[in-house]
């Protein structure tokens, strides 16, 4: 079952910050990968319980999973994502 991905305002901006050829990669792999079986990807503890994680080389997407849609919440670096 393929789900429906659907960004959040602020990941526009995240994307804008990455080099072209990474958001490129970034969200061909999201079309792919993430929306055939979000499940598959970790999920996140501590103040980021009940979101879930997943990595493209050197970036991470952080995602929650909505009945048939993945909610898209930030796409930024591993070493900032997860700052407040």
């Amino acid at each position: 079952m393929a789900y429906n991905i659907t960004l959040k305002k602020s990941v526009a901006q995240d994307i804008r910050r990455i080099s072209k050829q990474q958001a490129t990669r970034i969200l061909d792999k999201i079309d792919t990968e993430l929306a055939q079986d979000p499940e598959k990807f970790p999920s996140l503890t501590g103040p980021f319980t009940g979101l879930r994680n997943f990595r493209v080389g050197d970036y991470r997407v952080i995602f929650a999973i909505m009945d048939a849609d993945v909610l898209i919440l930030r796409v930024q670096h591993r070493k900032d994502v997860y700052r407040g």
